[in-house]
Formats: C-alpha cells, structure tokens, sequence
C-alpha cells in the first residue's frame, strides 16, 4: 500500500504492545510500506510514556521465546533518534511521533491509561486502539479517554495502514462493527444544546467520516459542516471532536 502523496515525510507510528509477535509483524508492516516508519516499538505503556515523554527509550527487552505467556511489559525497541534529555519533548502539543497503535490488555498500566495520560501530555497526538476487545465499556472508555480511532486485531493489514493514514488527516478510523456500537448507542437526551443539524453532524464525526463526506451526504458545503461543529465544540465547551464524541457519550446527546 502507498500513501496518496509519496513525497511527503513518512508518517511516524510508535506501537505499544506486548504480544512480541504481534509487535514485529506490525512493525514490519509499518515501516515496510512507503510513507509510514515506525519509530518506537514498546511492551508496555510505562515504557512508551518514559520514552515519549522523556525522550529517552528504556532498554531494550530479551526476545521472548515461543510460548512465552504476555505480560513481559519491556520494549523490544526503543524511540528511534532517542533525544537529547527530559526537555526534548517538552511542548504539550508536539509529539515525537504522529501516530500511536495502543493496545488496552497491557502488563501494568491499562491501555486506557496510558491514553489518558498521553493526550494529557501530547494534545495533538493520534492515538487508535488496536485491541481485541469490542465491547461498548471498552471503546467508549477508550474514546473519553482521547482515542481517535478503535480498530480490532482482525483488522486487515492494509486497514490497518488506511486508518493510521485517515487518523493522521484527521478523521476517526473505527472498525465497521465498532462505528455501528458508537452510532446506535448514541441516543439525543432531553437536555442537549444541540440543534438537531447538529446532533446529526456530531453523529457522523463519531462515526468517522470526514468534513467532504458528511457535506455529501447532508447536501452541504464543506464550510458550513465547520461552522456547524465550530457551534457544536462552542455549545458543548470543548476544543476537539474527541472531546466532543467524549461529552455526548457521557451525557447522551447524541
């Protein structure tokens, strides 16, 4: 798979994840396809936070021999170009890298967590799960938590490359099944300060469809769907459609 604009600078993915087998082959994936690279490779999220963070990789992990149980949380390989100390990754807003492919069941901290914490740290990082769990507690936790996306792990390979492409265009990449739970669980509560344009635009950002198709599909232009959500994140007092699809779950206006 190729990105549409091969000359552009290759999109740095960072993967936490303790299924050592899993962790290679998604880093071969990654930076064996033109336009992605994956930077950093952890087995837990108290090493990807200490690395991202700090800007210092933790040392990496003895190979795990076949039948080896998960749970061995240390990272097969550190943040690529490392850096050159605490500050060097200091900005709120600036990552060392642009996507990150977070697993949920991790030794220690939770993926779930280590979201949290990240996008605390990291504002405009892209964060999608890559998961086993498809439960509505699961994915919802996930997206109050700052996920962009949700995808599982029988995702296809060239999905997979899709959505950290998408994500990192700014849409919300879920898998079918998942964007159907987000959709159908959301219902319009008594109290919302929402219009109902705007209850249905929110719904189709949930859902991850991009501001070209929604103005398609609602016979709008693209400038009125930014304006809609200029309105929705002025409403709700948020900043973020993720803070916008967190809100509207917690609060089930949409």
């Amino acid at each position: 798979m190729n990105r549409s604009r091969v000359d552009a600078e290759p999109v740095r993915v960072a993967i936490v994840e303790d299924d050592a087998e899993i962790r290679g082959a998604l880093e071969l994936l990654i930076s064996g396809t033109s336009g992605y690279a994956c930077v950093s490779a952890f087995g837990d999220c108290e090493s990807a936070i200490a690395a991202l963070v700090g800007g210092q990789g933790p040392e990496p992990a003895e190979p795990r021999g076949a039948g080896e149980g998960e749970g061995a949380g240390a990272s097969e390989r550190p943040l690529a170009g490392g850096g050159d100390g605490p500050d060097s990754f200091s900005s709120p807003a600036s990552a060392p890298v642009d996507v990150l492919l977070m697993d949920i069941s991790l030794p220690g901290m939770s993926g779930i967590d280590g979201v949290r914490l990240l996008r605390e740290r990291f504002q405009a990082l892209d964060i999608i799960m890559l998961t086993v769990h498809d439960d509505d507690r699961s994915v919802f936790d996930s997206l109050c938590a700052g996920a962009c996306g949700y995808l599982v792990k029988t995702t296809h390979p060239t999905k997979i490359l899709a959505a950290i492409e998408e994500v990192h265009r700014g849409g919300a990449p879920m898998s079918p099944a998942i964007a159907r739970m987000v959709a159908s669980s959301f219902r319009k509560g008594a109290n919302s300060p929402l219009t109902p344009r705007e209850t249905e635009i929110l719904q189709q950002v949930c859902v991850g469809k991009s501001y070209k198709m929604i103005a398609a599909e609602l016979f709008i232009s693209q400038e009125t769907v930014h304006s809609h959500l200029k309105n929705i994140y002025r409403k709700l007092e948020v900043s973020s459609k993720t803070e916008a699809m967190a809100k509207a779950y917690r609060e089930r206006w949409i």
